[in-house]
C-alpha cells in the first residue's frame, strides 16, 4: 500500500445516480480507511429511500461518517458541516494519511475544501414563514423577492432550488444585509493535500440510470416514507426531489404516475446542474465509474507518495 507524504482527502464529486458510493468504497478498501459523506439530505435518519443512502451491506464495506447523523428536525446546515467534518478529518488523520470525501452536494465539498463564509443566525420563525410562504405560492415570488433585495445573488443562485432561495431571503431580511455581502469568496487553506476525482456518464446512460433509481425507490415504499414525513414538510430538508413532489400527490394536486414523472424528470435536471457545479471546479480531474484503475493511477499520480 502507498504511504502519502502529507495526509490527503480524496473527494468523489457528480452527478445523482452515477457511481459516487460504489467508487467510495472501492478506494476506502484499497487505502483502508473511511467514508465522509458529503450528501446534504443523508444526514437526516428519516429520509432514506428517497436520497439513496448507501444500504446496509454498503454501508458494512466501509465505514461512513454522516450517514443518519441528524434528525430533520435539527438545525444543521453546510457552516455545521465544514466545522464538524474539519474537526473530524484531524482526528481521522491522527490514525491515517488518506480520507475519501463523497457525494454529490457541491456547497458542502466546496465548504470542506476552500471553506464557508460565515452567516449570521436567523429567527426560525422567520425560516419557518418563508418555507410557509414556498408550499402555498410556490418558488417564483419568492424568488421575484430575491431578485428586488439581493439582485447580485440572484444572478448566481439556481432560482429553481427553494433551499438557495429561501436561505438568502432569511438571511437578508433577518439582518437587512444582502445575502451577497456575506460571501466574501476567499479560499482557506487546509493543512492537507486535496485530489478531486469526479464521475460521470453518457448523459442517456445517466438518464436511465436515474430513471430507473426513481422507478426502484417507489418498489421500495417512498410513499410511505413521504406519508410518515408530513409532520415535516415545512422543512428545507423535504423541499426537495422526492418528496416534494410526493406530497403533491398526497395533497390532490396531481395523480400518482404523474408524480412519479416529475420526480425522473427533476432528478435529470438536478442532475445536470450538479454538473454544471463540478464543471466549474477546474481540479476535478473527470473519469468514468468503472476506471477504477485509472482513478487510482490519478490519485497517485497526483499524491507525494514516498
Amino acid at each position: 500500500m502507498p504511504v502519502f507524504k502529507q495526509k490527503t482527502l480524496i473527494v468523489i464529486a457528480g452527478p445523482t445516480a452515477v457511481g459516487k458510493t460504489e467508487t467510495a468504497i472501492k478506494l476506502a478498501n484499497h487505502y483502508n480507511t473511511v467514508i465522509i459523506s458529503a450528501d446534504s439530505r443523508q444526514f437526516y435518519r428519516e429520509m432514506s429511500i428517497g436520497t439513496a443512502k448507501p444500504t446496509p451491506d454498503e454501508l458494512s464495506r466501509a465505514k461512513h461518517y454522516f450517514i443518519n447523523s441528524h434528525s430533520v428536525t435539527d438545525s444543521f446546515n453546510v457552516g455545521d458541516f465544514e466545522k464538524q467534518t474539519l474537526a473530524l478529518l484531524d482526528e481521522l488523520f491522527e490514525e491515517r494519511d488518506v480520507a475519501i470525501l463523497a457525494g454529490g452536494s457541491g456547497l458542502y465539498i466546496k465548504a470542506v475544501c476552500e471553506g464557508f463564509d460565515e452567516l449570521p443566525p436567523v429567527d426560525t420563525a422567520m425560516r419557518e414563514r418563508l418555507n410557509a410562504e414556498y408550499s402555498e405560492d410556490g418558488i417564483v415570488p419568492l424568488a421575484e423577492r430575491l431578485k428586488a433585495i439581493d439582485p447580485v445573488y440572484y444572478a448566481q443562485v439556481d432560482v429553481n432550488n427553494p433551499q438557495r432561495i429561501i436561505r438568502a431571503l432569511e438571511v437578508t431580511e433577518s439582518t437587512g444585509k444582502p445575502f451577497s455581502s456575506y460571501r466574501t469568496a476567499n479560499t482557506k487553506q487546509r493543512p492537507f493535500n486535496i485530489i478531486k476525482i469526479g464521475l460521470n456518464l453518457p448523459r442517456e446512460l445517466l438518464y436511465q440510470r436515474i430513471n430507473l433509481r426513481v422507478d426502484n425507490m417507489i418498489n421500495e415504499g417512498l410513499l410511505a416514507e413521504v406519508e410518515s414525513l408530513l409532520p415535516y414538510r415545512h422543512l428545507n430538508a423535504l423541499s426537495t426531489v422526492g418528496y416534494k413532489e410526493l406530497f403533491d400527490y398526497l395533497d390532490g394536486k396531481t395523480d400518482l404516475t404523474t408524480a412519479i414523472g416529475l420526480i425522473k424528470q427533476n432528478t435529470r435536471h438536478f442532475a445536470k446542474r450538479q454538473l454544471t457545479w463540478f464543471n466549474k471546479d477546474k481540479a476535478i480531474r473527470w473519469f468514468a465509474p468503472e476506471q477504477f484503475a485509472k482513478i487510482i493511477d490519478s490519485v497517485e499520480l497526483y499524491s507525494d507518495l514516498r
